[in-house]
């Protein structure tokens, strides 16, 4: 391959190439521009606790970056390009479960109506009559995925785990979920073994959790619901049952207790539905309503400094 100096998406690349020596030669001779260890760590603190100083009150929280949390957020901030969104995913893959299908098949399987999401997206797939199946669920998953990470308006921070929940009195005397208390994933993990090592909050007025069914990380928000007293008691997911599952899901998803709007299969959790398995529409399709369900709430609130101070005459 030839030497190549230039690139054409780059308008200031000759000036680059004479003020740095560059050169993007395959042949042996590639030459990077100069640079100070310090500058990679200042490039990374600047941009990273900037985005957390900005994100402390954001309008809405998403707790999971899975297929559900991720088609909310794709949802979400299409509608209403000028909500602040920050999505929080303990994991340092963000994607969940939607890498793959099945035992561990590439494969992923969606009913239809949601392969309408698919189309929108961009994401090719073969049709089987009342479903469709993507070629690999990567595909799917790392679209999506780069799709909402170019939107402006949404933060991703992974590796950072939601530990406990905020919770107020509203202005209804109601105790209302305001906010995430976060911590470093790995800190989290290790509460056991150190001494104490407090977290950090964000306050929103609305939060969506998407953490999926009983795990590691797993219906995090159902059971502090329960030890916080504001649920009596787990619903516990039922056995598979597709026809049952995607449905109910969908359906159910909503606002379960004030300011917290529950999405995905922790649902399942709540509310003791059934799991459906390796299917994926009712992700697209909860996420999709989660998203409605926060556009819901916001435009009937009014809201200061991130937290819901009284509701709006329609």
């Amino acid at each position: 391959m030839a030497p190549v100096a230039t690139s054409e998406k780059h308008v200031s690349s000759a000036t680059d190439v004479q003020k740095y020596d560059l050169l993007e030669d395959y042949k042996g001779g590639y030459r990077f521009a100069p640079i100070e260890e310090a500058q990679v760590s200042r490039a990374m603190i600047k941009r990273y606790f900037n985005t957390m100083y900005e994100r402390v009150v954001s309008d809405v929280v998403i707790v999971g970056a899975g297929s559900a949390g991720l088609s909310c957020a794709y949802q979400l901030a299409t509608t209403r390009p000028e909500l602040k969104i920050t999505i929080i995913e303990a994991n340092v893959a963000p994607g969940g479960g939607a890498w793959l299908g099945g035992q561990l098949m590439t494969p992923m399987v969606i009913r239809k109506p949601a392969d309408r999401f698919l189309r929108e997206i961009g994401v090719e797939y073969e049709d089987e009559g009342p479903f469709v199946v993507v070629k690999h669920a990567a595909l799917f998953t790392s679209t999506l995925l780069s799709k909402v990470l170019a939107m402006p308006n949404v933060v991703l921070m992974n590796a950072t785990a939601v530990e406990d929940l905020i919770i107020h009195k509203d202005f209804e005397g109601k105790q209302r979920v305001a906010g995430v208390v976060t911590n470093w994933t790995l800190v989290a993990l290790n509460h056991d073994t150190q001494s104490c090592m407090d977290p950090n909050t964000i306050t929103a007025p609305v939060i969506i959790s998407a953490t999926g069914h009983d795990g590691p990380m797993g219906a995090f928000s159902a059971k502090r619901l329960v030890s916080a007293g504001l649920l009596k008691e787990l619903g516990n997911m039922r056995g598979l049952d597709m026809n049952r599952a995607e449905p109910a899901i969908v359906n159910g998803t909503r606002e379960v207790t004030p300011g917290l709007i529950m999405t995905g299969m922790e649902l399942s959790e709540h509310d003791g539905s059934n799991r459906m398995g390796p299917t994926f529409g009712a992700m697209i399709a909860s996420g999709i309503k989660a998203a409605g369900e926060a556009i819901r709430i916001l435009d009937t609130a009014e809201i200061v400094g991130g937290k819901i101070v009284s509701k709006l005459s329609i």
